[in-house]
């Protein structure tokens, strides 16, 4: 059973920056998809952006969801142990439990349902 964890959720201001990371009890991501959703209070989980190196979309290996693109970034680290998640000027609405999430393979896939792992979740405040 693949495990993932996430760190570096945590109270900041608006404006801030933070970064969160997802690891995995794998010797590596190498075969997989690793992906970020979030939920804030009160609302569906939702995509943010995913990563594999097996993906190359317009010379990168990652995708967003389009609302979020430019202020969030994924990066995979090398060795390919961990998956960053990048919030750069965050806002209040920024606020939700984020969670790491991975599929086998290479896949272009926004819903929670095509990825079979996930982590537990690290909770973000970002206040106003």
């Amino acid at each position: 059973q693949v495990q993932l964890k996430e760190t570096g959720g945590g109270l900041i201001q608006a404006g801030e920056s933070l970064t969160l990371s997802c690891t995995t009890s794998e010797r590596s991501f190498d075969g997989f998809t690793v992906a970020w959703f979030r939920r804030a209070p009160g609302k569906e989980r939702e995509f943010v952006a995913a990563f594999s190196t097996k993906i190359h979309l317009n010379g990168d290996n990652a995708y967003y969801e389009e609302s979020l693109k430019g202020r969030f970034t994924i990066v995979g680290s090398d060795p390919a142990d961990t998956v960053n998640l990048r919030v750069n000027n965050a806002l209040p609405e920024d606020t939700a439990v984020y969670y790491c999430a991975a599929a086998q393979g290479a896949v272009l896939a926004t819903r929670p349902k095509d990825y079979e792992y996930w982590g537990q979740g690290t909770r973000v405040n970002v206040s106003s």
